[in-house]
Order: C-alpha cells, then structure tokens, then sequence
C-alpha cells in the first residue's frame, strides 16, 4: 500500500472511530470491545451505488449471498507503534489473529472495496515489530490464507489496554477472505503452540481469567459488545445456564472448539403454537464467524418446509417468503436449563439487490458440520469460559450497561441478567426493552440485513463513509 493511501486511511479511522469512543480506563480486571455489524451491502452500497449502479448491477447481484460474507461481526485493533487500525471479523470457530487479506483474489466490486477499508498493517512501519521466519496456511470453512508470522503490539480499541509481544500472522496471500480474523477460541497447548488473543489477555494480567462474554446485538442494533474478561448482567435476561464444554475426544470432529449438547429443537408459529422437531438433540458448536446455521439435511429439510420452502437453490439456500420476517414466530434452541429463541426476523436473511427484495432462510443443510452461526447467535448472551471449560447462555435481551469483572470465585451460573424477555408475540419484537422501535446503536429500527441506514456522524458506518472518501477522492482506487 503507497505511504500516502496507507497515511490517509489512519487518519480516516482514528478521527471518525476515535470521535464515538472514549478511552476506558480499566479500574478491574476486564477489557470491553464494540461489536460492529458490517456487510458490503449496507456499508458500501450506501456510498456508491448512486454513482456506480449501473457499472456495478452485475457485481454486486454476483456477492449477493455467501455462507458468511452477507453478515460479519468486526472489532477494531490497533497494530504496531505508533498504532496502525485494523479491523478483524471475531470468530469463536477459529484460532489465531492474522490481517491483510489479498483484496485481489475476490469477486465483486463492493467486496473489493470492502476489503480496502478494513485496515492494512505494515510491518516496516511498526518500530516495535519482529518479523518471523513462520509461515502457515490457515484453511476455513469458506476461504484460505497464507501467513507469516511477526510479534508486534496490539491494541484494543477505545481502552488502554496494549498488549505486548503478541504473535499474530501476517497475510502473503488470501483466498477468499475480505478482513483478517481474530479467532477467540482455544489457544497455546490446545489448538496451536504459541499464546493466541486470550491467552494474552489474561497473561498480561488485562483479565484474570481466561473467559469473555459475547453479544453479537440484534439486527436492528446493528452493534454488540465482547468483554475480555467480565460480562454484562443489562444484555441478558434470566439467569446463565451453564453448558460444559465437549472435550476433543468426545466431539463431532475431534478439535477442541465451543462444542455443548443441545437438547432439542422447536419452532412456535405466529399463533402460538409449538412444534418440536424430531432428531434434533445433538452436539452444537457456536461460531460467531459463520454466517448461518448449518443442522442435518433432514432437520434443515424440515424447519424450511414450515416456511414454505421446498428445497434448496442452486446455491445451496432456501428462498422464502420476506413476510416471514414480519411474523412473531420463534425458532427454539433448547439447552440444559435454558430455551434460547429466535424470531424469525433474525433468522430470516433479507438481501436487497438491484433487482428487488429477496429472503432466504439463515439456516442451511450440511452433512459436514452442525454449528450455530450468527442467524441463531444475535439471540443469544453467551460467556465463553475456557477456565472452566463451560458456555454460559441466556436469552439476549439489551436493557442498557451493567458490566462486572468475572473472577476465580464467581459462580457464573447463578448470575442473573437486569433486563426483560423481550416479547416474541409481537411482530418485529424488539430485543431492546428500552426502546421498542429502535436498536441502541448506530442502525434504524426495522433494519435489514442490507436495509437503509440512517447515516450518523456517530455511527461506525460513518467510518467507512469517510475512509471510502479519503481514497476515493484522493484517486487511489485505481
């Protein structure tokens, strides 16, 4: 990247990003970090597709769908001194922190530019940077890359937690992949030798304990938050139900992942009635960077019928009725002491092309993997907790912000959430008791997975305005 674009783009994030986050100076134990939802459609399209919608109708109809590209959950990191910002899609599926995604390799203008703006580390800017002699393919389930490894500091975004001498892999080249990634599940002596983001954290003394909690926000808020450390009793309801942790040599594929036993599954319809799917008690792995949610083709058959949905398409989704996503029906993950359910606004996937509105049902059939992608976890507060090896879950439910540490003594199943169920009778049942007709954060009530967005100078969408502006209006697009 020219020094100039490389300049501009730091400037771009600091100032508008840097505006809407105060630094948090960390009194206990725990570090907090914005969740951002951001898609190619609603970031990008917004500030282009006036200019470019006729060059462009072939492109962007060609992205429409991908198993995990329509709906991505970002954090900012700040790489290197002086610090360099980066965005990384949170993946609990996955491992390691690695950045600088080959933006050459993808298909589609909008997922180009996308890719452009996320940040770019370069090594040689760094003073506190140590280039290793690593290197490694990382493989997932949708897209490769090619890394080098290098040390360097990291920084979390709107805190004051740095931390040094973080191992992290740098991309020679990607496939398929529009961001780096910051994997959040096992690390050092688990999954791979050196200490990954978690194990940092609590090394370096920024939490005691290596558990984090995650709320990935409704669609409509358009933002959530990922606490390192401590969690957030004004985004949940009832009280965490505690789920242990599938050893490796006990689960579906024999990798340490965030593998638990769900106990069933059932969908309510808009009039009440509850239905419960037959061979649905299974094993389930929560991966916050999976776009949908992959069940058993005979389960997946059979909850798309209730929608109306005979099969799949050629690209392996099931088209359904938008209205779905007006309706007050909820699909039910029962766990061990708790029922997480989803309306259907949230598992119903709504895709605006240049063409006109279609939906497709977030759940997809897979005889590979059964996990539970984003569709299924906007509905759900959850504390990943690797000391204990548990998963504490509730029903999502944002009520406003309530943190605390999580220490050695907690006893997180008996913690209890400040907030309301959220009414799933209503239709567009609202997540966020505070507000019933708008989310908390940068997005507008009633919103989309690629819907219109009111523009805030506030909001991280705005982010991506000014970056899109600073290298479109500076000529670096090429």
């Amino acid at each position: 990247m020219a020094p100039r674009l490389y300049t501009l783009l730091c400037l771009a994030l600091a100032a508008s990003y840097g505006s809407t986050l105060a630094v948090e100076r960390r009194d206990e134990h725990y570090v907090k970090l914005p969740v951002v939802h951001s898609t190619n459609r609603q970031v990008f399209a917004k500030v282009y597709e006036k200019e470019r919608v006729e060059e462009d109708k072939r492109a962007i109809n060609t992205v429409a769908l991908a198993k995990r590209s329509d709906v991505a959950y970002y954090a900012q990191l700040n790489i290197g001194t002086p610090p360099q910002p980066n965005f990384v899609q949170l993946d609990t599926g996955s491992f390691e922190l690695w950045v600088n995604p080959n933006c050459k390799t993808l298909r589609g203008s909008s997922d180009v530019r996308f890719c452009n703006a996320v940040g770019r580390y370069d090594i040689s800017n760094s003073s506190t940077a140590v280039e290793l002699a690593t290197t490694k393919t990382l493989r997932y389930g949708i897209g490769t890359a090619d890394i080098q490894y290098a040390v360097d500091t990291v920084g979390l975004a709107g805190t004051d937690a740095v931390l040094k001498d973080v191992q992290f892999g740098v991309a020679t080249d990607t496939d398929d992949e529009f961001s780096g990634i910051l994997g959040i599940g096992h690390g050092e002596n688990v999954t791979i030798r050196y200490k990954n983001m978690v194990d940092q954290l609590a090394d370096q003394g920024v939490t005691n304990t290596k558990a984090f909690s995650l709320a990935l926000g409704s669609k409509s808020e358009q933002e959530g938050v990922i606490i390192f450390g401590g969690l957030d009793t004004s985004k949940f309801t009832g009280t965490l139900q505690t789920q242990r942790i599938i050893p490796a040599r006990s689960a579906p594929d024999g990798v340490p992942r965030y593998w638990i036993g769900m106990e069933s599954l059932s969908i309510t319809s808009p009039s009440g009635a509850t239905q419960r799917y037959s061979n649905s008690t299974m094993a389930v792995f929560l991966d916050s960077g999976a776009t949908l949610t992959l069940l058993p083709t005979k389960l997946a058959n059979k909850i798309a019928e209730d929608f109306g949905a005979d099969t799949t398409d050629p690209r392996g989704f099931y088209p359904v009725d938008c209205r779905f996503g007006q309706d007050p029906g909820t699909l039910n993950f029962a766990f061990d002491g708790v029922t997480i359910r989803v309306p259907f606004r949230e598992v119903v996937r709504e895709i605006q092309s240049p063409f006109g509105m279609s939906c497709y049902l977030g759940i997809s059939p897979s005889e590979d993997f059964v996990l539970l992608g984003d569709t299924m976890l906007r509905s759900v507060y959850a504390v990943f907790d690797q000391t204990n090896e548990a998963i504490h879950l509730a029903q999502y439910s944002n009520c406003g912000s309530k943190e605390m540490e999580i220490t050695s003594q907690m006893n997180l199943g008996k913690i209890k959430g400040d907030c309301s169920a959220p009414d799933f009778t209503a239709a567009n049942a609202n997540s966020n008791p505070l507000a019933p007709d708008a989310g908390v954060g940068g997005g507008v009530s009633g919103s989309n997975d690629s819907g219109a967005m009111k523009w805030d100078t506030g909001s991280i969408f705005y982010t991506w305005v000014v970056i899109w502006a600073t290298v479109h209006f500076s000529g670096f697009w090429g």
